[in-house]
C-alpha cells in the first residue's frame, strides 16, 4: 500500500527532487553510519567493549584529516574500497529518472562519487559534503572528476593544477572537514530546488546531519525511505521502512521504465 501511495505521488508530482544518504550506497559495499553495521554503530560498539574490558573512560576518536582515512574506515569493516565501488540499483534508477524528466534534481550527502559514476550530470545534482574523487580549481572553479581518491580533507591543495585555458590555478580537494561550512553553490541550489519542488523523496538518510537534514521540509510534501527512524518522520507525508533498492525496483517496474540497468 505504501509503495502504491509513493508511486501515485510521483505520478502526480510536477517537480520531484531526491535527497540521498549513505543508505543508497550500502549495496555497493560502502558502509552507512547508523545502520546495524554502520561506521558509527561499530565505533560505539567497540568503545563500549573496550570500556567494559578496561573499566575506564575512553578518549575520543581523533578527527580524520584525510580522505584516505575514510577509505581506511571502510577497509577495517571489510567493505569495498571507494575506487572499486560501482553504482547501485538506486543510483542507476535516479539517473534514468532524471534523464526522463520524472525527477528534476538530486542532492547527495555522500562523498563516494557514485552518482557521477552512474552518469548523473553534474548540473543535475549537488553534493553537499564534497566528493573524494573531485578536485576544484581555487581560481576559476572548474571541477575535475578523477578515477582515484584525491586525498585530503578540508579543501586543501592537492598538488595538481588546473588545465583550463589561461588558468593554471591550484586544485583543492572538495571533501568537508567537520568544521567546514557547506559549499555555497551546492548548498544554495539545493535549497532552491527543494523550495520549488512539490515532492522531495529522501532515500537512505537518517536526516540527522544539519542543515542538510531539514532540506525536505522546504518542499510542499516529502517522503522518507529509510530503515531507521529520522527526526522528521512525524511530519512526513509517507514513511517507508525498506531497502532503497527494493523500493526503486518496484517504482521502475510500475513506471514501466526500460533499459535502465547497465554495467557502469
Amino acid at each position: 500500500m505504501k509503495l502504491n501511495n509513493l508511486l501515485k505521488m510521483i505520478k502526480d508530482s510536477k517537480y520531484t527532487v531526491i535527497l540521498t544518504g549513505a543508505g543508497v550506497s550500502t549495496a555497493a559495499g560502502i558502509p552507512d553510519f547508523r545502520g546495524k553495521n554502520g561506521i558509527w554503530t561499530c565505533e560505539m560498539r567497540e568503545k563500549k567493549r573496550r570500556k567494559i574490558s578496561t573499566n575506564s573512560d575512553l578518549v575520543s576518536v581523533p578527527k580524520n584529516k584525510s580522505s584516505s582515512s575514510i577509505n581506511s574506515s571502510t577497509s577495517k569493516l571489510n567493505y569495498v574500497p571507494f575506487e572499486l565501488a560501482r553504482p547501485t540499483i538506486t543510483h542507476r534508477a535516479i539517473t534514468k529518472l532524471v534523464e526522463l524528466g520524472t525527477v528534476k534534481f538530486c542532492i547527495t550527502q555522500n562523498v563516494d562519487g557514485l552518482h557521477m559514476r552512474s552518469g548523473l550530470p553534474r548540473d543535475k545534482h549537488a553534493f553537499l559534503h564534497g566528493c573524494i574523487f573531485t578536485e576544484k580549481c581555487r581560481t576559476c572553479g572548474k571541477e575535475f572528476f578523477r578515477n582515484f581518491d584525491i586525498g585530503g580533507v578540508g579543501m586543501k591543495e592537492t598538488g595538481r593544477k588546473c588545465d583550463a585555458k589561461g588558468c593554471d590555478g591550484k586544485l583543492l580537494d572538495t571533501v568537508l572537514d567537520w568544521e567546514d561550512e557547506l559549499p555555497e553553490e551546492d548548498w544554495n541550489v539545493s535549497q532552491v530546488e527543494c523550495a520549488k519542488s512539490d515532492l522531495v523523496i529522501s532515500l537512505g538518510t537518517s536526516l540527522r546531519i544539519e542543515p542538510a537534514g531539514s532540506l525536505p521540509t522546504l518542499s510542499k510534501k516529502y517522503v522518507i525511505v529509510n530503515k531507521q527512524e529520522t527526526p522528521y518522520d512525524k511530519k512526513a507525508s509517507l514513511v517507508i521502512r525498506a531497502k532503497v533498492d527494493d523500493v526503486m525496483i518496484y517504482l521502475m517496474q510500475k513506471l514501466e521504465v526500460k533499459d535502465w540497468i547497465s554495467d557502469n
